[in-house]
């Protein structure tokens, strides 16, 4: 199904997929193409079996830019990263529902700081476990590829998590954005905005293109 009231997505570019030799390039390249965030994917090589970007390279990306960072953690243990992820400019922490702490006492620490807390589902959780969550969060992200690495190909099925979860929103007062991460391609990005996704994180697609600019567009422009 797709949606008549169609809403122009935000587009966070992935810096998991931007050039660390020179990420202060990298940054101004994307944000100066029209990037409404910067998504950043931490990991506890635990939870997933890579690591990604440190609180001090997000320290680092802070003084280049006041854009709004929106940052993922992949993480067994998100409360024990918090602090040091406000500390170093994070603007929303989006944590993963099959982590081991206690969801309301992660989102509680989040919002703590005064700044905006996200939960994020792997493909395979089934968007029921999400659901009770949903007045109490300012992002919910369905995943559509394995969390942990960058460049996989998106997984359709996403679309009909997306929908569902776009239905149960209805109601609520102050809806979560619904964030799409994973394989998203300008191709793929308007049609997850068609079912109800509100923020595209892109990475491949816009830091390995030439004209960011362009891509950035694509994403936005809804059929």
């Amino acid at each position: 199904m797709k949606h008549s009231n169609k809403v122009t997505p935000k587009i966070a570019p992935s810096l998991l997929a931007a050039d660390f030799c020179r990420i202060g390039e990298e940054v101004e390249r994307v944000v100066a193409a029209g990037a409404d965030l910067l998504h950043f994917d931490v990991m506890d090589g635990e939870f997933v079996p890579n690591f990604g970007i440190s609180p001090l390279m997000i320290t680092a990306v802070r003084s280049k830019t006041d854009v709004h960072f929106d940052v993922h953690i992949m993480v067994t243990h998100p409360l024990r990263y918090i602090d040091a992820l406000v500390d170093a400019g994070s603007d929303m922490i989006t944590f993963h529902i099959e982590s081991d702490d206690e969801p309301y006492a992660v989102i509680s620490a989040i919002k703590a700081h005064n700044i905006k807390a996200g939960l994020a589902l792997s493909p395979k959780t089934s968007c029921n476990e999400v659901l009770p969550f949903l007045s109490d969060i300012d992002l919910v992200l369905p995943m559509s590829v394995e969390p942990g690495f960058g460049g996989q190909s998106f997984i359709p099925k996403t679309l009909e998590k997306i929908e569902k979860i776009h239905q149960q929103i209805q109601d609520i007062d102050n809806p979560p954005d619904i964030s799409v991460d994973g394989g998203v391609t300008p191709e793929i990005g308007p049609v997850a905005a068609q079912h109800g996704a509100t923020i595209l994180v892109a990475g491949t697609a816009i830091f390995r293109s030439e004209q960011p600019n362009v891509v950035i567009e694509k994403l936005r422009t809804i059929e």
